[in-house]
């Protein structure tokens, strides 16, 4: 998984070095728990775009972006031949491990979701559960993901929404973020239905979006959800790593992640926390005839 934390910037007089960017990410996401994160917050994601999928037994399924396995390793239990792919080893050793304790059989391998290393047409099901949306080149991994999946093979995607929680969660930490590199857009645009239509353009067809959300009920307190994510959460370690020169961008940062979860909060008044997080679940086919 990779990550740009910010909004796009204007292209600079030097490309990003973006081997060097990758190396960076692919550091963040090793950062923290993510696994447990996975497996404790947001289990029921992999399962649910299995589900709407249709995964079946025999068939070839690649997970883009697969982390420790939320998606692949459901697929591979509903008897598919899959491929779990992922820019960070750690997260692959991490899914290896849960796959072995569930009884699960599939193949992990490292691999850019901007560059796989699949043939044209290689799979029947391609799918990224809050994975590819971390891509930094929106263009470049939509065009993967078609590329790899056959001609009628379908397509499936969750990513958070940009007024979702976690769209707001990157939104609150932005301003203590380092920018971005040139030429890099926004995870949340993912949960963005125009956008996602227009990244994947004349390539599909049959196109379904829908928006859910998964109901969060691990926290306590909004300062429990503040500290979980600070010691879990590659992306918040990161940011908290950014600031941890200056102690009042440290606090200014603790209190917005706080304020943020106490705006969402649906429960009652001295409950514990209720969070809906909205997502976009995105399903299509792949057109019968490849488009450039």
């Amino acid at each position: 998984m990779m990550t740009v934390i910010g909004g796009p910037v204007q292209a600079g007089p030097t490309a990003p070095d973006w081997g060097a960017v990758k190396d960076k990410h692919r550091a963040m996401w090793a950062l923290g728990d993510y696994p447990s994160l996975a497996a404790e917050v947001i289990a029921d994601l992999g399962p649910a775009l299995v589900g709407v999928l249709g995964v079946r037994p025999g068939e070839r399924v690649l997970d883009v972006a697969a982390g420790s396995g939320n998606a692949a390793v459901p697929a591979a239990l509903a008897g598919a031949q899959v491929v779990a792919s992922d820019l960070t080893p750690a997260l692959l050793a991490a899914g290896e491990r849960v796959a072995r304790e569930r009884g699960a059989t599939l193949d992990w391998q490292e691999a850019d979701a901007e560059d796989l290393p699949y043939a044209d047409g290689s799979f029947d099901v391609v799918m990224s559960c809050v994975g590819v949306m971390f891509a930094p080149r929106h263009e470049a991994a939509a065009a993967e993901l078609t590329r790899v999946c056959r001609p009628g093979g379908r397509i499936g995607l969750i990513a958070w929404t940009p007024a979702g929680f976690i769209g707001q969660m990157f939104a609150t930490m932005k301003p203590y973020a380092p920018p971005p590199p040139a030429g890099a857009q926004p995870p949340p645009l993912w949960g963005d239905e125009q956008h996602v239509r227009g990244l994947l353009g004349e390539r599909v067809r049959d196109v379904r979006v829908e928006r859910r959300t998964i109901r969060v009920e691990r926290f306590t307190t909004p300062e429990e959800f503040r500290d979980y994510f600070a010691s879990r959460y590659g992306p918040t370690i990161a940011v908290y790593r950014a600031v941890a020169d200056d102690p009042d961008r440290v606090a200014a940062l603790d209190q917005a992640l706080v304020e943020l979860a106490r705006w969402f909060d649906r429960a009652a008044p001295g409950q514990p926390l209720v969070l809906d997080w909205e997502y976009l679940l995105v399903t299509a086919r792949r057109g019968d005839v490849a488009r450039p």
